[in-house]
């Protein structure tokens, strides 16, 4: 068993899951794991023996978009009440409102500050 926290991002974006990665990798408590796509995404949840403690996704992607993921793990019940950020520029009040009431945690808004994202993160895990 892990004393870390375990952190899957998942965006289309190959140079946004870099600075998320390596911005959250600043705190040793954090493990992160990254995927390219929705699916891949949940692919990587269901298996068995890595368990997330939470997940930030990408609003917007080809496929599986962020509020797809979002559905498809509350539907699951090994994941219905794992923790979901949603990371996006797609961020106005309403937006925010609505995410939120679709199952969110919260909301990252693009762009982040990479410094501060891990400390926002673990502020957000509690």
């Amino acid at each position: 068993m892990t004393d870390k926290i375990r952190i899957l991002y998942i965006d289309d974006e190959p140079d946004i899951r870099l600075i998320v990665e390596m911005s959250l990798k600043i705190r040793p408590e954090i493990e992160v794991r990254t995927a390219d796509s929705g699916e891949a995404g949940l692919s990587l949840l269901r298996w068995e023996d890595w368990k997330a403690d939470l997940v930030m996704v990408d609003v917007m992607m080809p496929g599986l978009t962020g509020p797809d993921v979002l559905a498809a793990i509350r539907a699951d019940p090994r994941l219905d009440r794992m923790p979901v950020v949603f990371v996006t520029a797609r961020a106005r009040p309403q937006d925010i409102r609505d995410y939120i009431e679709q199952g969110a945690k919260s909301v990252i808004t693009k762009p982040f500050d990479p410094i501060s994202l891990a400390g926002q993160v673990l502020a957000l895990i509690g």
